[in-house]
C-alpha cells in the first residue's frame, strides 16, 4: 500500500515511516498541507496520514483541497486519517467535517497501528476491485457490443465536447460520415450473420486507420464511432481541409483493400464504402449542421458512383452542400 505521510516534525516522520515501512507499505512524505496536495496529485497514495498543525496550509485545508481534486474524477475517494497528539473532541469534529475518515494519535500503540494498516490495505483492494469494475461498466456502456467502436450515445457527448472545446480555442472541427454501400444487399445475399462480420472489420479497419493516421499526427484526438446501422462517423477536431481529404481517402482505400467480396456491389465486386465530409468554424454554426452537411455530402459521394469520399475542398470548406466552389472529390478506385 502506497501511504502519503504528512507531518512536518522529522522525528514523527522518521518514527512512523519506519513502523510503516515494517509492515510492507511505501511511503511518501510531505512536510505541510500545500506538499501534500501537490504530492497526493503525483502520486496518487491508497492512504492518506496527515497531520494538523502545520506551516504553510494546515492539515483540514489539505484535505478540503485533496477532495476537491478527487470531486474531479470518478469513483475517487482516498482515506484520510488524521495524525494528533491532543485528542480533543472539537479535533475530531472538525477533522471528520474537512473529509477526514479517522483519527489517530502519533503515538498509537503498535498493535493499534498494525491493525488500522490491515484494515486500511483491505479497504485499498476493495477501492482498486471497485474502480476496475465501475470501469469496465463504463466501458460497456460506451462502446457498441458488435464493432467495439463508440457507441451513438458515447460519440454524442464526446463531439459536445470537442465542439465546445473547439467554439473555446477558436478551432476547427472536422466530421466524416460513412456508410457501407449496398450493405442491405450484402446481407440479404450472404446471410446477417455475414453481415455482422462484415460490420466487424470494416468498423476495425475505419478505428485503425484513424489511430494510425492520430500516431503520424496527420489528425489529432480523431475517434470513430457506429453511428447506427452499417453508418459509422470519424470525429476530426482541428481538422484542414488538407487533413480532412487524406483521413477520408485512406479510409476509403482502406476498406475497399480487404477485398471483402460483395458480388452486389455493382461496378466494385468487393465491400466498399462511401464517406461524406464537413468542416466547420464553431463559430459558424452549431454543431448539428456539421452533421447535416456531413450526411449531405455522403449522399453526393453515392449518387457520383459510391467507394469514394465528397469533402470540402479549399474554396467550399465552409459552404454548404452545392453552394459555389463545388465540393472536392476523394476517389478510390
Amino acid at each position: 500500500m502506497k501511504i502519503l505521510l504528512v507531518d512536518d516534525a522529522r522525528s514523527v516522520v522518521m518514527v512512523m515511516s519506519s513502523r510503516l515501512a515494517s509492515y510492507g507499505h511505501d511511503v511518501v512524505h510531505a512536510g505541510n498541507g500545500q506538499e501534500a496536495v501537490a504530492a497526493f496529485a503525483s502520486t496518487a497514495p491508497d492512504l492518506v496520514l496527515m497531520d494538523i498543525e502545520m506551516p504553510v496550509m494546515n492539515g483540514f485545508e489539505a484535505t478540503n483541497r485533496i477532495r476537491a481534486l478527487e470531486a474531479t474524477k470518478q469513483w475517487a475517494w482516498t482515506p484520510v486519517i488524521f495524525l494528533t497528539s491532543s485528542d480533543t473532541v472539537e479535533n475530531l469534529v472538525t477533522a471528520i467535517e474537512a473529509g477526514g475518515d479517522d483519527f489517530m494519535s502519533k503515538f498509537v500503540p503498535e498493535p493499534v497501528l498494525q491493525a488500522k494498516m490491515k484494515a486500511m490495505s483491505r479497504i485499498a483492494g476493495l477501492r482498486k476491485s471497485l474502480s476496475q469494475a465501475n470501469q469496465k461498466l463504463q466501458d460497456l456502456a460506451s462502446q457498441d457490443g458488435l464493432t467495439g467502436l463508440c457507441n451513438r450515445r458515447s460519440m454524442d457527448l464526446r463531439a459536445d465536447q470537442l465542439w465546445l472545446e473547439a467554439q473555446a480555442h477558436e478551432r476547427s472541427f472536422g466530421l466524416l460520415m460513412i456508410d457501407i454501400d449496398n450493405f442491405k444487399k450484402y446481407n440479404d445475399h450472404y446471410g446477417h450473420q455475414s453481415g455482422d462480420d462484415c460490420l466487424r472489420q470494416v468498423a476495425h479497419t475505419i478505428d485503425a486507420t484513424t489511430r494510425h493516421a492520430n500516431e503520424l499526427g496527420l489528425t489529432h484526438g480523431a475517434f470513430a464511432a457506429r453511428y447506427g446501422g452499417e453508418e459509422f462517423t470519424v470525429v476530426v477536431p482541428q481538422a484542414t481541409v488538407v487533413t480532412l481529404h487524406k483521413a477520408a481517402e485512406t479510409i476509403v482505400k482502406a476498406v475497399a483493400a480487404l477485398g471483402i467480396a460483395h458480388a452486389l456491389n455493382e461496378a466494385w465486386g468487393v465491400v466498399s464504402i462511401s464517406v461524406g465530409g464537413a468542416l466547420k468554424n464553431p463559430a459558424q454554426g452549431e454543431l448539428v449542421a456539421v452533421f447535416r452537411e456531413a450526411d449531405a455530402r455522403l449522399y453526393q459521394a453515392k449518387r457520383q458512383g459510391r467507394n469514394r469520399a465528397v469533402v470540402p475542398d479549399a474554396s467550399s470548406s465552409v459552404a454548404e452542400p452545392g453552394a459555389a466552389g463545388g465540393a472536392g472529390l476523394v476517389e478510390s478506385h
